[in-house]
């Protein structure tokens, strides 16, 4: 099911500073730089992806599951994707 984001335009924004860590991360690599600058930027993209996930699930939770009109086949079916969605992400 798709729906509006409340603040699209502040998860954009997110997206877009991962992009940047993500070229750094690219450079540092090209450049053959230090393990520990190049770790350092891994953990930084990997925790701008979590709390980008984390936003996006939190409101999904609230849109979705929190929805009283819809029936509980809908809630049930709607929780089966979630989960799989999250099993994959915590691969």
């Amino acid at each position: 099911m798709v729906h509006a984001r409340r603040d699209n335009a502040r998860l954009l924004a997110r997206v877009r500073r991962m992009q940047g860590q993500v070229e750094a991360l690219e450079r540092l690599l090209r450049e053959q730089r230090d393990c520990n600058d190049v770790l350092q930027q891994i953990a930084a993209v990997r925790g701008a992806a979590t709390g980008l996930m984390a936003d996006v699930l939190e409101e999904h939770l609230q849109e979705h599951l929190n929805n009283q009109s819809a029936s509980s086949q809908q809630r049930s079916e709607d929780l089966k994707e979630l989960a799989h969605i999250v099993k994959r992400y915590l691969k």
